[in-house]
């Protein structure tokens, strides 16, 4: 809930479920068990299935495979190498141009009389991944969105594989790749199965978060202050969705039905706090950096806070 001056001004409402480590349902809110777009959490899935298509990639790469990145200059330094990899430029990527999601960044692009660039959209990396994965085996790159493509086709079959749960419904995603609708619990299963893994693309995939969380997100944002401060791997989703996964094997999926992230990650950490996963203590020391806090003004009037009846 959002508190100003001691008033209740809004709430958010939505489902959320906690899984152990054996993947068992350990705390459930609201409906985990329908089906939702993970829009952005499924990235990990993705990366995945391009790790395993035989690329090459080093540890920052694989982050940026991932990645809702804010499109500093690193970032874009990486997605450029990714696309060199393959022989590609910018212009190949089918994702949407955009502003870099870094503040800074994209004042420096104003500054240079920029534009909005392909580029610069915060899913370039996964886009430029994917690119690199049909040069790699031969594919076409010009349809490497189609659904019906080899790429997306062996996607598909990671994300059912991963979450043990069939595809129910497919669409596409703001970036133009297709997204699957799968419920929070299966997300959550998928997302803990990575943490978990012992070996493989999937144990690349989740050590290279840990040791490079500033890609994924950015530097101060909130999936980054996350990993680096509690070694969770967390992930965000356009449209409220969040899914963060443990040391201890523990993994948590949520989705806020207002479609707002801002209360996600303090929600999914709260949730994690119960479960036993991490501890108050670090959840207390994590808070006054995810921009929770509410002004008028230039005071402080309240916060985004957990609510009672969570």
């Amino acid at each position: 809930m959002l508190e100003r001056n001691g008033f209740v001004e809004s709430r958010h409402i939505g489902s959320a479920v906690v899984l152990d480590a054996a993947g068992e349902i350990a705390i459930a809110v609201g409906s985990p068990e329908l089906p939702v777009y993970p829009r952005s959490c499924m990235k990990p899935f993705q990366a995945l299935a391009v790790l395993e298509s035989g690329v090459d990639l080093d540890p920052v790469q694989t982050v940026l495979a991932t990645a809702s990145h804010a499109a500093t200059p690193e970032h874009v330094r990486v997605v450029d190498s990714i696309l060199e990899k393959g022989g590609l430029d910018a212009d190949d990527l089918g994702c949407p141009p955009d502003w870099p999601g870094d503040s800074a960044a994209r004042d420096g692009v104003i500054r240079a009389h920029g534009h909005k660039e392909r580029i610069l959209m915060n899913c370039s990396g996964k886009h430029a991944a994917m690119l690199l994965a049909c040069v790699k085996n031969g594919w076409d790159t010009a349809s490497y969105l189609d659904p019906e493509h080899p790429l997306q086709q062996r996607i598909l079959a990671v994300v059912e594989r991963e979450t043990g749960e069939p595809v129910v419904h497919s669409g596409v995603d703001g970036c133009g790749a297709p997204v699957h609708a799968m419920s929070l619990v299966a997300l959550a299963r998928g997302i803990g199965r990575l943490r978990r893994a012992s070996e493989g693309p999937a144990k690349q995939l989740t050590e290279s978060i840990l040791a490079n969380g500033w890609a994924i997100d950015g530097p101060g944002r909130a999936n980054t202050v996350v990993i680096d401060r509690l070694g969770v791997v967390a992930k965000l989703g356009a449209e409220g969705v969040m899914v963060m996964a443990t040391p201890d094997g523990a993994s948590v999926a949520l989705k806020m039905l207002d479609g707002s992230l801002r209360a996600a990650t303090v929600v999914a950490l709260e949730l994690l706090a119960r479960h036993g996963s991490v501890t108050r203590e670090q959840v207390a020391e994590l808070i006054p950096e995810l921009d929770l806090a509410v002004y008028g003004g230039s005071s402080l009037v309240g916060a985004i806070r957990i609510s009672p009846t969570l």
